[in-house]
């Protein structure tokens, strides 16, 4: 497995990661421990990066990644969001309280801002986070679905910490980041998250070029994952509810195309 720095926090998480979107929804059966498979299958595959959020299936999905990694504390970097109908300062607290208690861990390692709420000042957000991070509950601060402004004035917004990263949708078929969010967050030594990189599943392998995909022996969804994960402040986090899709994603950093593949794919879908 390849790792990246996270920001300018020194710590070093998987390129590949983990997420747990329509994760946990299921409470017994097959499906339920198929997902659990999956989740410790990644780590096994040298995975530590686990995104989910209060959101997912109601607090499911924190419920399926602590039941997961119960005694694995120290093998992965769990990050969690709070919602945007939970971001007053005394309200991000409580959320937060709650995910602990969901996830049965005692500090959570990137705690984000799930969706920018025009109705809540991002500095009494921000206040709230820098009150976990004193209080031990999260160790870095990150934000999701940021515009460049919104993530300005997130990171003005801290008196003590610093932004890590910023999540966002991010695919070959979803590139509108890279017109200004992706050249603001280098320069800043921010993180993009990049979610949905396998397209929400509609994968175009049509498009693909077929002759790199035959010279690399990458399947589609590897060489999407290769190819959103290019630049060196990009991780990816694609859902995993298999361990065959688990195996398959954690396989495709282990190799890495030329420039001209790359621009090659990217002309595919300009």
């Amino acid at each position: 497995m390849e790792y990246r720095g996270l920001g300018k926090s020194g710590e070093r998480i998987s390129t590949i990661g983990m997420g747990t979107w329509q994760i946990g929804d299921v409470q017994k059966g097959r499906e339920r421990e198929d997902q659990l498979l999956a989740l410790k299958r990644g780590v096994d595959l040298g995975i530590n990066l686990i995104d989910t959020a209060e959101m997912y299936g109601d607090g499911k999905a924190e419920e399926l990644v602590g039941e997961a990694f119960r005694g694995q504390r120290d093998s992965v970097f769990i990050a969690s969001k709070v919602s945007p109908g939970h971001l007053h300062h005394d309200d991000v607290i409580s959320a937060c309280d709650r995910s602990l208690q969901r996830l049965g861990m005692r500090h959570i390692d990137l705690y984000q801002v799930h969706w920018p709420n025009q109705r809540v000042p991002i500095r009494e957000t921000m206040g709230a986070m820098e009150k976990l991070v004193r209080d031990a509950k999260i160790r870095y601060i990150g934000v999701s679905n940021f515009s460049v402004e919104q993530t300005r004035e997130a990171q003005e917004s801290l008196s003590r910490s610093e932004l890590v990263s910023n999540q966002v949708e991010y695919s070959v078929t979803n590139r509108g980041v890279e017109v200004e969010l992706l050249p603001y967050c280098k320069r800043q030594g921010l993180t993009i998250i990049a979610y949905s990189p396998l397209a929400r599943g509609r994968l175009p392998a049509s498009r693909l070029p077929q002759s790199i995909l035959e010279k690399h022996h990458l399947t589609p969804a590897q060489l999407m994952l290769s190819w959103v994960t290019r630049h060196e402040n990009v991780v990816a986090i694609p859902k995993s509810a298999r361990v065959s899709h688990t195996e398959e994603n954690a396989n495709s950093v282990a190799s890495r195309l030329s420039e001209d593949e790359y621009r090659s794919i990217s002309r595919a879908f300009d």
